[in-house]
């Protein structure tokens, strides 16, 4: 008896070892990195956690303020080691909770949250109306 859809699964036994298929080779396996923005050059940068500036990679001074929002550098929230969800929220053993995240503190574990960056920044236009016709090339 044969089936109308011939679909796999329900009563396969029944047709037999006619209808098996040998496996096919196995798949070429590539080598290197594969995904997307992997591979391509990058810049290790660090942002301001409150506007998204970009501030100097070198060491962060316990008074320094970003220079956009004038908010704290040498804050919980600009560190790497900051964790919500961790005990004390820092991934680091530190001996008592500090209140304030964005608030500067005297932390000596402090380190810079550096982010890889993949995308280089574009130069906006600064008028509208050349922007439109650098389109359309008028």
């Amino acid at each position: 008896m044969s089936r109308k859809y011939r679909q796999r699964g329900y009563r396969d036994d029944e047709s037999g070892a006619a209808a098996r298929r040998e496996p096919g080779r196995p798949r070429e396996r590539r080598e290197g990195p594969r995904g997307r923005g992997l591979g391509s050059p990058g810049a290790t940068v660090f942002r301001c956690g409150q506007c998204g500036r970009r501030q100097e990679l070198a060491a962060v001074a316990p008074d320094a303020a970003c220079a956009g929002c004038g908010a704290d550098l040498h804050a919980c929230r600009q560190c790497a080691h900051f964790d919500p969800g961790s005990p004390l929220e820092c991934r680091q053993p530190i001996p008592r909770r500090i209140a304030s995240k964005t608030k500067r503190n005297d932390c000596e574990l402090y380190e810079v949250k550096r982010t890889q960056e993949f995308a280089a920044e574009t130069a906006s236009p600064s008028d509208a109306k050349a922007a439109f016709d650098d389109l359309f090339d008028f």
